[in-house]
Protein backbone atom coordinates (compact mmCIF):
# COMPACT_ATOMS: atom_id res chain seq x y z
CA UNK A 1 0.00 0.00 0.00
CA UNK A 2 1.16 3.53 -0.73
CA UNK A 3 0.10 6.63 1.20
CA UNK A 4 0.02 10.01 -0.55
CA UNK A 5 -0.85 13.43 0.83
CA UNK A 6 -1.74 16.63 -1.01
CA UNK A 7 -2.41 20.02 0.52
CA UNK A 8 -3.90 22.94 -1.38
CA UNK A 9 -4.33 26.53 -0.25
CA UNK A 10 -6.36 29.44 -1.54
CA UNK A 11 -9.64 27.63 -2.19
CA UNK A 12 -12.78 29.75 -2.44
CA UNK A 13 -15.62 27.22 -2.18
CA UNK A 14 -16.75 25.74 1.12
CA UNK A 15 -19.02 22.76 1.59
CA UNK A 16 -22.65 23.48 2.48
CA UNK A 17 -23.06 20.59 4.89
CA UNK A 18 -22.17 20.72 8.58
CA UNK A 19 -18.65 19.77 9.62
CA UNK A 20 -19.87 16.55 11.24
CA UNK A 21 -21.51 15.24 8.05
CA UNK A 22 -19.38 13.00 5.86
CA UNK A 23 -20.25 12.24 2.25
CA UNK A 24 -19.28 8.78 1.07
CA UNK A 25 -19.04 7.65 -2.54
CA UNK A 26 -18.07 4.07 -3.17
CA UNK A 27 -17.54 1.71 -6.05
CA UNK A 28 -16.00 -1.70 -6.29
CA UNK A 29 -12.49 -0.26 -6.20
CA UNK A 30 -12.64 3.25 -4.73
CA UNK A 31 -14.02 5.00 -1.67
CA UNK A 32 -14.08 8.78 -1.14
CA UNK A 33 -14.75 10.34 2.26
CA UNK A 34 -15.25 14.11 2.33
CA UNK A 35 -15.94 16.48 5.19
CA UNK A 36 -15.83 20.11 6.21
CA UNK A 37 -12.87 20.90 8.47
CA UNK A 38 -11.27 24.05 9.79
CA UNK A 39 -8.12 24.20 7.65
CA UNK A 40 -7.42 27.94 7.29
CA UNK A 41 -8.98 27.87 3.82
CA UNK A 42 -7.04 24.81 2.71
CA UNK A 43 -7.99 21.46 1.24
CA UNK A 44 -6.24 18.30 2.41
CA UNK A 45 -6.34 15.04 0.43
CA UNK A 46 -4.99 11.77 1.86
CA UNK A 47 -4.80 8.73 -0.39
CA UNK A 48 -4.21 5.11 0.50
CA UNK A 49 -3.75 3.07 -2.65
CA UNK A 50 -2.84 -0.46 -3.61
CA UNK A 51 -1.46 0.82 -6.93
CA UNK A 52 2.11 1.64 -5.85
CA UNK A 53 4.27 3.90 -8.02
CA UNK A 54 1.62 6.11 -9.58
CA UNK A 55 2.29 9.26 -7.51
CA UNK A 56 2.76 11.48 -10.57
CA UNK A 57 -0.63 10.43 -11.97
CA UNK A 58 -2.34 10.93 -8.60
CA UNK A 59 -0.77 14.37 -8.33
CA UNK A 60 -2.04 15.38 -11.79
CA UNK A 61 -5.57 14.15 -10.96
CA UNK A 62 -5.59 16.00 -7.60
CA UNK A 63 -4.30 19.25 -9.13
CA UNK A 64 -6.99 19.05 -11.83
CA UNK A 65 -9.66 18.30 -9.22
CA UNK A 66 -8.72 21.25 -7.03
CA UNK A 67 -8.47 23.56 -10.05
CA UNK A 68 -12.08 22.66 -10.96
CA UNK A 69 -13.59 22.90 -7.47
CA UNK A 70 -11.35 25.35 -5.56
CA UNK A 71 -12.31 23.77 -2.22
CA UNK A 72 -11.56 25.47 1.08
CA UNK A 73 -11.81 24.04 4.60
CA UNK A 74 -12.22 20.52 3.26
CA UNK A 75 -10.64 17.20 4.20
CA UNK A 76 -10.77 14.28 1.77
CA UNK A 77 -9.67 10.68 2.28
CA UNK A 78 -9.44 8.26 -0.63
CA UNK A 79 -9.13 4.49 -0.27
CA UNK A 80 -8.16 3.01 -3.63
CA UNK A 81 -7.80 -0.53 -4.89
CA UNK A 82 -6.77 0.31 -8.46
CA UNK A 83 -9.37 2.69 -9.88
CA UNK A 84 -8.53 4.46 -13.13
CA UNK A 85 -7.93 8.24 -13.10
CA UNK A 86 -11.30 8.79 -14.82
CA UNK A 87 -13.13 6.86 -12.08
CA UNK A 88 -11.23 8.76 -9.38
CA UNK A 89 -12.25 12.11 -10.93
CA UNK A 90 -15.87 11.00 -11.30
CA UNK A 91 -16.14 9.78 -7.69
CA UNK A 92 -14.50 12.95 -6.34
CA UNK A 93 -16.92 15.11 -8.34
CA UNK A 94 -19.88 13.09 -7.05
CA UNK A 95 -18.71 13.45 -3.45
CA UNK A 96 -18.28 17.23 -3.77
CA UNK A 97 -21.65 17.65 -5.47
CA UNK A 98 -23.30 15.74 -2.61
CA UNK A 99 -21.66 17.99 -0.03
CA UNK A 100 -22.55 21.20 -1.90
CA UNK A 101 -26.27 20.40 -2.02
CA UNK A 102 -28.30 22.44 0.39
CA UNK A 103 -30.70 20.63 2.67
CA UNK A 104 -34.33 21.77 2.56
Amino acid sequence: MEHLHYQFKGGTRTLQRAADVVGVVGSGNLEVLIESAAMDGGCSIDITTAAVGFGAIWEAVMIDFQARWQLADTRIAINDMGATPAVVSLRLDQAVETMLERRP
